[in-house]
């Protein structure tokens, strides 16, 4: 193995090199792991164009999966990793003594580590992963599946916010891969109809393919076919507008979550303020996707329906890139002048 390896290195926001760095030493309760792919995550692009991270410099990168090379002596010990296991790594690293992980309410953790934003990360050819954050998968599964874990993982979080049950109506509002998961764990769990909502049509198209059983391209479209309301509404889209559109979908009684970040003020208008109370709504934040144990059973029973093919992913993948393209990547997601769904990097191929 050789001592350095490629990374890109966010140096400050819109500073990002690709360039060669030490290679990491396991301690003795990490492995070394090389990172088979890692895709781009929403929250990647500002905080790698604008935003920055906690530190710098730092590598970027969340999603992630890989090969396990090198166990440090205490890991190796305890028999539970071999070198050679596929893994994917849960990116929160949980301090385990506040009173939220005492309650093994891991996402609400007073005092986490992350991977690509507090803690190096893997948009580079190898990283080190504590024990506890390496979830061995089978070694059929296909990497680049297992690296999308994560967003497959918020969606059934945010899910299991609400109460949906077999014959609920489900609103989805966007069709990034998070979205186009929560449809498909919709459906698994029952749903009778899923809408989704995208402005862009090649994504209402991949929510089609997804099991969408109803797919909007504007407001007006999606009310024409919300009539009473939507059981269960999914936000992960993160506008202001969208966010305004999908409490504005909720049934009486009905339920919305919401995942999508928003960078922007959000102000819901009087009239959708008044229907919120008027049809007693109920407003969940979904943060994350970690519960006990952990990484939780959001990962475990993510992790069984990509291995089965319950869910689907390989239709959300529209570029397979090595590092050298991660900067002019970013910048084109940033500018929205490319289209794209899921973004992986593969940084040991090519």
């Amino acid at each position: 193995m050789s001592e350095t390896m490629q990374a890109a290195v966010l140096h400050a926001p819109g500073d990002i090199r690709v360039e060669q760095v030490p290679i990491p030493e396991p301690g003795p309760g990490e492995a070394l792991v090389r990172v088979a792919a890692c895709g781009v995550c929403g929250s990647d692009v500002p905080r790698m164009l604008r935003a920055g991270a906690y530190h710098f410099p730092i590598i970027c990168g969340h999603e992630f999966s890989g090969h396990v090379v090198r166990l440090g002596d205490r890991l190796a010990a305890t028999g539970r990793v071999r070198e050679g296991d596929l893994v994917t790594v849960p990116p929160l690293i949980p301090c385990r003594i506040c009173a939220p992980c005492s309650q093994g309410h891991f996402s609400l953790c007073k005092d986490y580590g992350y991977f690509g934003s507090r803690r190096d990360g893997a948009y580079a050819q190898y990283v080190t992963v504590p024990d506890e954050n390496l979830m061995v998968l089978p070694e059929g599964l296909d990497p680049r599946a297992a690296a999308m874990l994560d967003p497959a993982a918020i969606a059934l979080h945010a899910l299991w916010r609400t109460k949906m049950r077999g014959g609920h109506r489900v609103a989805v509002v966007g069709a990034g891969p998070i979205g186009l998961f929560a449809v498909q764990w919709a459906k698994i769990a029952g749903a009778a109809e899923v809408l989704v909502i995208e402005l862009n049509e090649q994504k209402a198209a991949m929510a089609a393919e997804a099991g969408a059983t109803h797919t909007a391209t504007s407001a007006e479209a999606a009310a024409e076919v919300a009539g009473d309301g939507y059981d269960v509404i999914i936000e992960s889209a993160g506008v202001p507008a969208t966010i305004d559109q999908a409490v504005t979908l909720a049934a009486r009684h009905g339920e919305a979550v919401f995942i999508g970040i928003p960078h922007d003020p959000v102000v819901l208008p009087k009239s959708t303020f008044s229907s919120f109370l008027r049809r007693e709504v109920t407003l969940h934040g979904a943060w994350n996707s970690f519960s006990a144990p952990f990484p939780g059973e959001e990962w475990r029973v993510a992790a069984r329906a990509l291995a089965s093919g319950d869910l689907a992913w390989k239709f959300m993948i529209t570029h397979e890139l090595g590092l050298d393209a991660l900067p002019e990547t970013m910048v084109a997601l940033g500018e929205r002048s490319i289209f794209s769904s899921k973004v992986l990097f593969l940084p040991n191929e090519g």
